[in-house]
């Protein structure tokens, strides 16, 4: 029987956007919708020990809400719609956006940890 090749890695990008398990690229990256699963079912790689933190939510608040202020100013100077309707209009738009690309950037900061073997409390040795 031959032997089975050794799986080759999933790029950063597809770990992001389907889930993947950044040492095996099975699909068990994830417990629930930005919840992450405490191992890998397929090798065995101990999730927990990576911390992504708030950093996501922080940039994903600052990004989603960039684009936001700048299609606000663009609809007050061109259509001047009243006050509650781009509150209608944009606060749903600005949670939408931030949880909708939770996961994605959730799952991207993992790899990045991952592939550069960063952890907590560690200094580099010179």
């Amino acid at each position: 029987m031959p032997e089975r090749a050794e799986a080759v890695a999933p790029t950063p990008a597809q770990v992001a956007l389907k889930g993947l398990c950044p040492r095996c690229g099975a699909k068990t990256l994830f417990a629930g919708p930005t919840k992450f699963a405490d191992r890998c079912s397929a090798c065995g790689l101990d999730l927990t020990t990576f911390n992504v933190g708030d950093g996501p939510a922080a940039f994903l608040t600052l990004i989603v809400g960039g684009a936001l202020v700048g299609i606000a100013v663009t609809l007050q100077l061109t259509l001047e719609p009243p006050l509650w309707l781009l509150a209608l209009i944009l606060i749903p738009l600005a949670v939408i956006g931030v949880i909708g690309s939770l996961r994605i950037a959730k799952a991207a900061l993992l790899v990045f940890e991952y592939r550069n073997s960063a952890r907590e409390g560690r200094i580099a040795d010179k």
